[in-house]
């Protein structure tokens, strides 16, 4: 069993910055794939992000690629989610997820274990 925690959440105004920690405990996997989704009102989760554990290789939605930047600190084992930029847009429910890695990592049914969500209000 893995658990995810995550924090950083909040209201930032357009333009504004945050940065979203997601700490893991229990089991650890070999091929392990970490990724950052969304969901706003309405809508259906979406990817946002995702980095390979063992090899450092990042993954970004078109819609965020060069505004945010996925990270890992393997000693505390977080990843963070560096968000510059923010637009109203980016205004959602945003989770960690872990699993192993695939070509699937963009889908949600590619991941075993979330954390409970954090709120992100970018206002205008």
């Amino acid at each position: 069993q893995v658990q995810l925690v995550e924090s950083g959440g909040g209201l930032v105004q357009t333009g504004g910055s945050l940065r979203l920690s997601c700490a893991a405990s229990g089991r650890t996997f070999r091929s392990a794939v970490m990724g950052w989704f969304r969901q706003a009102p309405g809508k259906e989760r979406e990817f946002v992000a995702a980095i390979n554990w063992s090899v450092g290789s990042t993954y970004y939605a078109d819609s965020v690629k060069g505004r945010f930047t996925i990270s890992k600190d393997n000693a505390k084992n977080t990843v963070y989610l560096q968000m510059n930029s923010l637009k109203p847009e980016d205004t959602a429910v945003y989770s960690c997820a872990a699993g192993t890695f695939s070509a699937r990592f963009r889908l949600p049914g590619a991941y075993d274990y979330w954390g409970q969500g954090t709120q992100v209000t970018v206002s205008s």
